[in-house]
Order: C-alpha cells, then sequence, then structure tokens
C-alpha cells in the first residue's frame, strides 16, 4: 500500500471550535433533549390519566431539585431551539448568510433563548 498525498477529510480534531458550528451542534443537542422531554410528559400524560401512582411519583420528582434543574433545562433547550429555528427560517428565505450577520443572529439567538427560558420560568412561577 503506498501512503496517498490527498488531503485528510477535516473532522473536529482539526477544526477550531466556531460559533456556527457549535450552534448547529447545540441545536441538534437541544432537538434530541426535547425528544426525551416529550416521551416524559407523554408518561406523565399517561399518569394523570390511568395511573395516578405514575403521575404521583413524576410530579413529587419534578417538586425537587433535580427536577426543577431538569424542567428548566427543557425550557432552555425549547427556548434555543424556536429561537435558532425562526434564525433557520430566515436562512431559508435568503437572509443573514453574510458572515458577520451570522455571528450577530448567533449571538442574538443565545440572548433571546435566555431572555426567552428565564421569562417562561418567572411567568411559571408567579
Amino acid at each position: 500500500m503506498s501512503q496517498s498525498s490527498r488531503p485528510l477529510s477535516p473532522h473536529l480534531q482539526i477544526y477550531k471550535p466556531q460559533i456556527t458550528s457549535t450552534l448547529s451542534i447545540l441545536h441538534r443537542l437541544t432537538g434530541l433533549w426535547l425528544a426525551v422531554a416529550a416521551a416524559i410528559l407523554v408518561l406523565w400524560l399517561y399518569g394523570l390519566a390511568l395511573a395516578p401512582p405514575i403521575f404521583t411519583a413524576l410530579s413529587r420528582f419534578f417538586a425537587s431539585g433535580l427536577g426543577q434543574l431538569l424542567l428548566f433545562s427543557w425550557i432552555l433547550a425549547f427556548s434555543y431551539h424556536l429561537c435558532n429555528g425562526i434564525r433557520h427560517l430566515f436562512w431559508d428565505i435568503g437572509k443573514g448568510f453574510e458572515l458577520p450577520q451570522v455571528y450577530r443572529s448567533g449571538y442574538l439567538v443565545l440572548a433571546a433563548a435566555f431572555i426567552l427560558a428565564g421569562l417562561i420560568w418567572f411567568l411559571a412561577k408567579a
């Protein structure tokens, strides 16, 4: 076998993390985390309708500190996924592809996600 002089395909060990790649990966991870949340929501609704012990156990768990942390993480994931989805809708119509706009909208998505999550959390607790 001879050594090929062709360049290797780029991968995560070669590229430095950038906001564009980080937000893309985060969008996928929040989508997965929201799928977990949806499954637990279905279990909670099943417990509410047909299995009161499941409903009670989940309600007690989500009243605990760890449960509250999970709930907030799902709210934050939802907020980020929503805001980044809106960003993608703008990209779908051809807006915001210039590099400065991509970076600006990325930071805006992060700020908006935290503000929205905080607002939802505050209103839910009021």
